[in-house]
């Protein structure tokens, strides 16, 4: 019995390496999942990786190349079972097995129908032992926009807010700068770069012409912008068209060809609603299918509000200063009364909070008791 604590004991130490090291990789390895990789040799770790990039090797192939002679016999922690299929790089798998690690112990299985178990399988024919299910809920927390977009066929969303005390977003001129402080719009950078995209209303492109990129933080690539424009209203001038950063466009009605000489922009035609808008869901379901898992949401309230409603937001990350802008001033939410918000049944969970400097980060999730 002590052998087994002491053997769950280091496979929990080495993955929980594993997922740190997965998590250097959050704001590059999309459309990729982020993994880590450990490759043990008794109870000292001779190679260590990461997936960096898609395109590049994966975090085996890292911690192999590390570990060198010395991942035969050893035993790899993976934080997500090694690929089985030849795409933009060989099956992980077999590589595993040509270095002659005896034991591969991963953290959750792949559910990408083009692994889905048939790594394991492979390991297991060539002889190696494996376990699964070491710190799973851990694992997939770390790739929550990749299992969404897989699982769920739509992207994690998470809706980014800014508010005053009073909870309002603006003056009612439009004034919003700066209703929080230095310290928040850094923290906002970050979920930026975690994010395969931004998503936004042609309505705020409009009234606030913001940049939507990554800035005064390092990372490998920005996110797509992604301005839904159900009347294609955008116009040339607008800074997620001039900056030659990518912008997609959704549109419903057709596309005048008015962006064409800008190489930087892709318009898609979806298909309208009854009310002559986009489909919210048909939207998510778009974007997934075009290998966007988890996107940041940073638009007005009206939209907002919309996603809201159809109940496809889930976390909230709610910025909030200690200023109080008045009652003339904009609300950040525009939803109908809701008297069911005051029972137990249907509600938002606290899951972080965080002073910034003078103001409030407030982390939610969707949680259905």
């Amino acid at each position: 019995m002590k052998e087994n604590t002491m053997h769950n004991d280091l496979n929990t130490q080495m993955m929980q390496r594993a997922l740190e090291l997965a998590k250097l990789g959050r704001f590059s390895t999309s459309p990729n999942p982020r993994v880590g990789c450990v490759i043990v040799q008794g109870k000292q770790i001779v190679g260590e990786g990461f997936h960096i990039q898609a395109g590049t090797a994966h975090a085996e192939i890292h911690a192999l190349r590390q570990a060198g002679t010395l991942a035969q016999g050893a035993t790899a922690y993976v934080t997500l079972e090694p690929c089985a299929h030849f795409g933009r790089t060989p099956p992980c798998a077999n590589a595993l097995i040509e270095a002659g690690v005896a034991r591969v112990v991963v953290a959750m299985l792949d559910p990408n129908p083009l692994v889905a178990g048939k790594g394991l399988k492979i390991l297991q024919a060539a002889g190696i032992t494996t376990e699964c299910g070491v710190l799973e809920n851990e694992a997939r927390a770390l790739n929550r926009g990749f299992l969404s977009r897989i699982e769920r066929q739509r992207p994690f969303v998470r809706a980014k807010i800014a508010t005053s005390l009073d909870s309002k977003t603006a003056l009612a001129d439009g004034s919003s700068k700066w209703i929080t402080g230095e310290a928040a719009r850094a923290d906002v950078q970050i979920l930026r770069a975690e994010s395969c995209a931004i998503v936004t209303g042609i309505n705020t492109i409009l009234a606030d012409d913001p940049q939507l990129n990554v800035r005064h933080f390092p990372t490998l690539r920005q996110p797509i912008r992604i301005v839904l424009d159900s009347q294609f209203r955008l116009p040339e001038n607008a800074k997620v068209v001039q900056d030659k950063q990518e912008t997609w466009v959704l549109i419903t009605k057709e596309n005048d060809g008015h962006l064409a000489q800008f190489p930087n922009v892709r318009v898609f035609r979806l298909p309208e609603n009854q009310n002559n808008q986009l489909n919210l869901k048909e939207v998510l379901t778009f974007l997934a299918e075009q290998q966007i898992g988890e996107i940041l949401l940073e638009a007005g309230a009206t939209l907002v509000s919309a996603f809201l409603q159809e109940h496809l937001i889930d976390e909230m990350v709610l910025y909030q200063a200690p200023k109080l802008l008045g009652n003339t001033a904009k609300n950040a939410f525009r939803l109908p009364e809701n008297r069911a918000a005051l029972k137990p049944e249907n509600t938002w969970q606290t899951t972080e909070i965080i002073q910034l400097d003078n103001d409030v980060k407030w982390v939610m999730r969707w949680q259905e008791i």
